[in-house]
């Protein structure tokens, strides 16, 4: 399985961005998808996850109410519609896929990653 993340780039305070994941090599419809984040000098860490069927989803404390995940199974592709960014939001953002089709906030849990996406937000 491949994963190419797109959709980042520089946004005002405020604004908004749609991230998108597309899987190659296999469908991906049977896994849990996620979305990390990695600011300079920091941890990956977990950001949003939906479920294999797109029935459940899963935020980051930082990410409730403002970034929304989705998935298109028939395009093989997980997205994530960032609303109200602020600075702190900016990182390189990875998409993940995890095997266990449940959603899955530890890093451990997938199996498949991205070569991410840069988020920069100004202030």
């Amino acid at each position: 399985v491949q994963l190419q993340a797109s959709g980042g780039g520089l946004v005002q305070a405020g604004g908004s961005l749609r991230l998108s994941c597309a899987a190659s090599g296999r469908t991906c419809s049977n896994y849990a998808r996620g979305w990390f984040r990695q600011a300079p000098g920091k941890e990956r860490e977990f950001v949003a996850a939906v479920n294999w069927s797109g029935g459940s989803t899963y935020y980051a404390n930082s990410a409730k109410g403002r970034f929304t995940i989705s998935r298109d199974n028939a395009k093989n592709t997980v997205y994530l519609q960032m609303n109200s960014l602020e600075p702190e939001d900016t990182a390189v953002y990875y998409c993940a896929a995890s095997i266990t089709g449940w959603v899955e906030s530890s890093t451990s849990k997938y199996n498949y990653w991205g070569q991410g996406t840069l988020v920069t937000v100004s202030s």
